[in-house]
C-alpha cells in the first residue's frame, strides 16, 4: 500500500464536533518565521504509516497495521499504552490486520501478491499458525463483518464468477462456510442485518446516481427501496442493532448527502440527520449505545456522536484541530479507537474512554528526528476557474516563501475520478515543501465533498473542463507574490497521473514539468480492461468517462497516448509492473512514443508493485527519483541554469 495520500487506502478522515471550526487563512498571509533546519528525504521516509483498529476480546489490546518493518504487518498494543507487539512477519507482501475474533485471540488479516489486488482473507492462531480461508489463484475475497454473537463472520468473494462478489457465511470455530447470497445481479453488497434476515444491495447507474434494494434471506424476495427522478445518490449506511431499520445516505431532493432510515415494519422513509456538508457515513456501536456520523467539511471529516436511544449529541473533549480516521467502537461500548492526524503530524492510534473522557495515544509515528514545528500547516483557498466556477484547494506555503524569495510551485492532482484532496499529513509533500516548493492540491470540478452538482460537473468532460481547472490553478499560483510563475510543475497519481499526462499533452506550454504515477494514458485500453471484479461499477464508470464500444473516437481524443507528439516538457512516469487497473503496456507505449520523438522522459517500473508502492522500499525509491527529477527541471538547478 502506498503512503502518499493521493494513492493510499481510502480511509475516512474524522475530526470532532462541535469544538473544531474550519479557518481559511488568506493565501497572502505572512509565513511563520522559523529556523531553517534541514531534513533529508530519508528522515521523512522513516515515518511509519499505521491504520486499522480492532479491540481484543478482553478489550485490553488493539490490533492494527504498520509498515514500521518496511512492509505492512499486523501489530497489537495495550490500550493503556506500551510497546507494540509484531504479530505477522511478512518481508514481501503487505499484510493488513482486519479483526480480532470476538471470543478468543485469533485474528483475521488480508494479503495480496505483489500488488495484484487479489486479496485473500487469512486467520492467525495464537501459536502463530496462519491459514488462508479463501484459497485460489484468480479471485479476491474480503471481510464483510461479524454476526452479533461472534459465532460467524461474512466474506465476499468472486470465486464463482469473476465479475460478481457473492457473500459467504463462515463458522467462527470450524471455518465451514455456506453461500449466504449469490450475486447474479451485479450489486455492491451492503449490510447484513444483525438478525441475519436481511441484506441491503446497492446498484450504481453513474457515479452520482445509485439505488438501494432490500433482499429477504428466507424468501429471496428483492424490494427496490429508492425509486427517484433524475440523478440522486442512495447508498447503504447500516442497520440499527435491533434490525428494525436500515439507515441510508442520500442527496435525493437536496444538494448535500444526509441520513435517512427505512423502517422495516412500516416501509416508511424517515429523515434522521443532515448538515451543512456531505455526510460520509453513520454507524452504531454493537449494542446501540452510540451512533456516530462523519461529515466531510472542506477536506476533513467532522465527527458527531449521539446517544443511540435518545439521539442526544454527546459532548466530546477538544482534541487537536486535526483529522481522525478508522473510528471503531468496542463491543463493551466504553471505549473508542481512532487515528488522529494533522498537516504536521502523521496518523497515530488513540483509545478514548467514554467514562474517564481520557484519550491515550498508543503509537508515535513521526520520525523523532523531525520537529513538527518545522513543518507546514495547509491553508484552504479557492480560485475562480475559466467559467467562474469556484475551485476549492489545499495550499501549502513553505516557511521561507516571500515576495523577495519566490519559490517554484507544484499543482497536485488527486486520484479518482471523484476523489478529493484533503488535509492531513503526507511525508513526501512535506518534504517537497521543506525543499522550497509551494504545493497546491486542487479539487477540480468532479471532486467529492462539495455537493452533487460539483461532483457531476466532470461527467463525460474529462480531458476538457476539469483539466482547464488545472490550467487555472497554475494561473492562480503564478498570481501569488511568493511564487515564481516561470517554474510550475504538475504531479499526480492514478487519475491524477492522467491529469498530468493530459496537461502536458493538451496544454503543452502551461506547465514546466510533469510527474505521472500510475496514471492512465489510454482510456480505451483502461475501460476495455477494467478488472472483472469491477463489473458492478462498469456502467457507472462508462457514464462518467465514456463507453469504449460506443465512444471510442471521443476517448481517443482525450487519451494522451494518441497525441503524445504534443508533449514537449520533461516527464517522469512511474508504473507498477503488476498494476491491474493501469496496465504496464500503457505506460510502455507513451514512454516509447516520447523517446521516439526525442522528448525528455524518465521511466521507473516497480517490479513488485501494482497500483501503488507495495512497500516502503518502493516508496523511498520513487520519492527519491521524483525529488531528483524536480530538482533538475524545476528546483534550484533549473533556477541557477536560467540565471
Amino acid at each position: 500500500m502506498p503512503s502518499w495520500s493521493t494513492v493510499s487506502r481510502a480511509l475516512a478522515a474524522l475530526a470532532l464536533l462541535p469544538t473544531l471550526a474550519l479557518a481559511a487563512p488568506k493565501a497572502g498571509a505572512a509565513p511563520t518565521s522559523r529556523p531553517a533546519k534541514q531534513y533529508t528525504l530519508e528522515q521523512f521516509m522513516s515515518t511509519a504509516s499505521v491504520f486499522g483498529a480492532s479491540f481484543s476480546p478482553d478489550e485490553k489490546r488493539v490490533l492494527f497495521s504498520s509498515d514500521a518493518t518496511g512492509v505492512f504487518n499486523a501489530f497489537s498494543v495495550p490500550v493503556a499504552g506500551g510497546k507494540p507487539t509484531q504479530l505477522t512477519r511478512s518481508t514481501t507482501d503487505g499484510t493488513y490486520a482486519v479483526s480480532y475474533f470476538p471470543r478468543d485471540e485469533r485474528f483475521l488479516f488480508a494479503r495480496d501478491q505483489g500488488g495484484n489486488e487479489l486479496y485473500h482473507l487469512y486467520v492467525r492462531s495464537p501459536d502463530g499458525e496462519e491459514k488462508d480461508l479463501t484459497p485460489g489463484d484468480k479471485h479476491r475475497a474480503t471481510f464483510h463483518g461479524w454476526s452479533p454473537d461472534g459465532s460467524a463472520f461474512y466474506v465476499q468473494s468472486n470465486e464463482r464468477d469473476e465479475r460478481f462478489m457473492d457473500l459467504y457465511r463462515y463458522d467462527a470455530k470450524t471455518y465451514a462456510r455456506t453461500l449466504f447470497f449469490q450475486n447474479d445481479g451485479g450489486y455492491d453488497l451492503g449490510a447484513v442485518s444483525p438478525d441475519g434476515k436481511w441484506l441491503s444491495l446497492d446498484k450504481s447507474r453513474t457515479m452520482s446516481d445509485r439505488d438501494v434494494s432490500l433482499y429477504a434471506i428466507a424468501t429471496k424476495e428483492l424490494k427496490h427501496l429508492t425509486p427517484h427522478q433524475g440523478s440522486a445518490l442512495w447508498k447503504t449506511a447500516t442497520f440499527d442493532p435491533a434490525s428494525s431499520a436500515l439507515y441510508l445516505l442520500t442527496n435525493d431532493g437536496s444538494e448535500l448527502t444526509r441520513v435517512v432510515r427505512y423502517v422495516l415494519g412500516s416501509g416508511k422513509l424517515e429523515e434522521v440527520e443532515k448538515a451543512d456538508w456531505d455526510v460520509m457515513y453513520t454507524s452504531f456501536s454493537p449494542n446501540g449505545a452510540w451512533r456516530i456520523t462523519g461529515l466531510n467539511e472542506h477536506g476533513r471529516t467532522l465527527l458527531r456522536v449521539h446517544e443511540g436511544k435518545t439521539g442526544k449529541p454527546l459532548a466530546l473533549p477538544p482534541f487537536s484541530a486535526g483529522s481522525i480516521t478508522d473510528v471503531v467502537l468496542a463491543r463493551g461500548e466504553k471505549r473508542m479507537a481512532f487515528y488522529l492526524t494533522g498537516d504536521r503530524a502523521p496518523s497515530n492510534l488513540y483509545v478514548y474512554d467514554f467514562g474517564t473522557k481520557k484519550a491515550t495515544r498508543l503509537t508515535d509515528s513521526l520520525n523523532p528526528d523531525i520537529d513538527a514545528n518545522d513543518l507546514v500547516e495547509s491553508e484552504m483557498v479557492r480560485f475562480k476557474s475559466f467559467d467562474g466556477l469556484e475551485i476549492p484547494c489545499v495550499l501549502y506555503r513553505p516557511h521561507q516563501a516571500t515576495a523577495d524569495h519566490k519559490l517554484p510551485a507544484i499543482v497536485w492532482a488527486h486520484g479518482g475520478p471523484g476523489d478529493q484532496t484533503s488535509r492531513g499529513y503526507d511525508g513526501f509533500i512535506q518534504y517537497l515543501i521543506h525543499q522550497g516548493y509551494v504545493v497546491l492540491g486542487v479539487n477540480n470540478r468532479g471532486s467529492s465533498g462539495y455537493g452533487k452538482t460539483f461532483l457531476a460537473a466532470d461527467d463525460q468532460k474529462h480531458g476538457r473542463e476539469p483539466l482547464r481547472d488545472m490550467v487555472e490553478a497554475k494561473k492562480y499560483l503564478a498570481s501569488l507574490p511568493y511564487v515564481d510563475g516561470s517554474r510550475v510543475g504538475i504531479f499526480g497519481a492514478s487519475y491524477g497521473g492522467y491529469m498530468v499526462l493530459a496537461a502536458l499533452t493538451f496544454h503543452p506550454d502551461v506547465f514546466d514539468v510533469g510527474v505521472d504515477a500510475f496514471g492512465e494514458s489510454d482510456w480505451v485500453s483502461t475501460l476495455k480492461n477494467i478488472p472483472p471484479y469491477w463489473e458492478s461499477f462498469r456502467q457507472a464508470i462508462y457514464q462518467e468517462v465514456g463507453d469504449p464500444e460506443k465512444q471510442e473516437e471521443m476517448l481517443r481524443s482525450i487519451s494522451p497516448l494518441f497525441h503524445a507528439e504534443n508533449i514537449r516538457k520533461p516527464l517522469l512516469v512511474i508504473q507498477g509492473a503488476n498494476d491491474p487497473k493501469v496496465l504496464k503496456s500503457q505506460s510502455d507505449a507513451i514512454v516509447e512514443a516520447l523517446r521516439k520523438n526525442g522528448q525528455p522522459v524518465e521511466y521507473l517500473v516497480l517490479p513488485d508493485a501494482g497500483h501503488g508502492f507495495g512497500n516502503k522500499k518502493n516508496e523511498a525509491e520513487v520519492s527519491a527519483r521524483i525529488a531528483a527529477f524536480l530538482e533538475q527541471y524545476l528546483g534550484k538547478t533549473r533556477a541557477r541554469a536560467s540565471e
